[in-house]
């Protein structure tokens, strides 16, 4: 069996932060989010990391984040260009947008040869969930079906206190298999629950906030790739008739296609981690002092790449 890759999906990076070089630290030793992500992924045992990138953004995320990783992983760009559709096709005249994370997960295709795991570059995700994810890709092979896996996070530790969140509510098997994904888009703390809206906010339905979701944690064989390029020219062919601008090949979407087909299934790993991230400049003091108390609790130490 292949050794796990670890694929970061950060090609939004740049339109996000408004460039590169104002990607904000979460410690005062000039951290981001991603150096502990990749501090734990290497911790859990990954040994190699794929950055999917913005080809204009090359430079600038080199000097940000790839030098200093290359210290300590392997390390490969690769970019998810617009343009890069099948044959027959056409990029919509002042189209922008890139197709998805599907299609960014695609890019990586020539430097993913087995096992992967993908997730965000803006997320916490939390030591816990490299560990139990690289336990289960070095454990687990497509049979009869694909095997794959999700780490699922308790909704109640993925919302902010400053404004609305989108996330994959998961519906389980008693096996703790994946059955569906729906996407919320505008999920907000109301009193002293969690609810979603889907009219803009008039009106509200409530979640239970142990309900499990998705933050795009993933864990794959080198089949979804195969499955993710077969499904494409379908996704186009109806996204560029329905919503030529804005529609997007998402990566549950491609999941779930499968799960329905019954050609693979999905173990969710529980997380009991909190999540955070910097959704709202807000979010950033939040996240500042939680990786403080991580660092003081002996999660991480002060330094985190000591030579």
């Amino acid at each position: 069996m292949k050794k796990p890759v670890l694929v970061i999906m950060a090609a939004g990076m740049g339109s996000r932060y408004g460039g590169l070089k104002q990607i904000d630290p979460v410690d005062k030793e000039g951290n981001i989010i991603m150096d502990f992500s990749i501090y734990d992924a290497k911790r859990a045992g990954f040994e190699k990391v794929v950055f999917i990138i913005k080809r204009e953004n090359e430079k600038d995320f080199k000097e940000a984040v790839g030098r200093r990783m290359e210290q300590v992983m392997d390390v490969a760009y690769v970019f998810q260009d617009i343009d890069q559709i099948p044959d027959g096709f056409q990029v919509p005249e002042g189209r922008v947008k890139p197709w998805g994370t599907a299609h960014a997960v695609l890019s990586a295709m020539d430097e993913v040869d087995g096992p992967f795991a993908v997730i965000n570059a803006d997320d916490y995700y939390g030591r816990h969930a490299f560990q139990v994810i690289y336990d289960y890709l070095t454990t687990h092979e497509d049979d009869e079906k694909y095997r794959y896996t999700m780490v699922g996070y308790r909704l109640k530790n993925t919302v902010t206190d400053n404004g609305h969140v989108s996330r994959g509510i998961c519906e389980l098997d008693p096996e703790k298999r994946l059955i569906s994904i729906s996407e919320r888009t505008r999920i907000e703390k109301r009193g002293d629950g969690i609810a979603y809206s889907e009219d803009d906010g008039a009106t509200w339905t409530n979640l239970d906030p142990d309900t499990l979701v998705s933050m795009n944690m993933w864990g794959f064989t080198h089949s979804i790739l195969d499955e993710i390029k077969a499904g494409f020219p379908a996704f186009l062919e109806k996204g560029l008739s329905e919503n030529p601008m804005k529609c997007e090949y998402y990566l549950p979407s491609v999941v779930s296609g499968l799960l329905e087909e019954g050609k693979a299934t999905v173990t969710v790993l529980e997380s009991e981690d909190k999540w955070y991230g910097v959704t709202y400049k807000e979010d950033k003091p939040v996240v500042v002092a939680a990786i403080q108390a991580l660092k003081d609790a002996g999660v991480y130490p002060q330094e985190l790449w000591q030579k």
